[in-house]
């Protein structure tokens, strides 16, 4: 499984850039993995092999992070990887929103839309939330004992 994580926006504290490596550098340990920071909403459907208008031949499966999706638990949102790993060769997108979240039309063009909780966060610290998670669902499908399940 090939996974990029992309946000919208440069990184400004440098505590949120070293997390965001130290992430990126545990997943790597178990899946390919890679953070990009892109410009805008059409750097990021470009990314995934799309237009503006959501159409073009599709590259990646892109999953969108808005408080309005689907929330998962830490074990549900690793059965969710582990799935798509089994049934689709495509690479998988997660996309953090600048401060302003998604546009409509960026949503709709969205495979996935997961959310991180109810709560509304700093798409910064969205950033790290998700990388956690996401390393921690690596860990759940290799059996590490990072997840003791609490």
């Amino acid at each position: 499984m090939r996974i990029t994580v992309a946000w919208i926006g440069k990184t400004k504290e440098p505590a949120i850039a070293s997390l965001t490596e130290e992430y990126l550098k545990r997943i790597s340990r178990y899946v390919s993995v890679e953070g990009k920071s892109v410009r805008d909403e059409a750097a990021l459907l470009a990314l995934c092999g799309r237009n503006n208008r959501g159409k073009s031949g599709t590259k990646a499966t892109l999953v969108v992070m808005d408080s309005r999706g689907r929330e998962h638990s830490s074990e549900q949102f690793a059965k969710f990887l582990g799935d798509y790993q089994d049934r689709n060769p495509l690479p998988v997108v997660f996309a953090i929103g600048g401060p302003d979240g998604f546009s409509v039309a960026t949503k709709s063009t969205a495979q996935y839309t997961i959310s991180l909780g109810r709560m509304t966060l700093p798409h910064e610290l969205a950033l790290i939330v998700l990388l956690e998670q996401i390393y921690r669902a690596v860990t759940i499908l290799k059996g590490h004992p990072y997840h003791r399940g609490n």
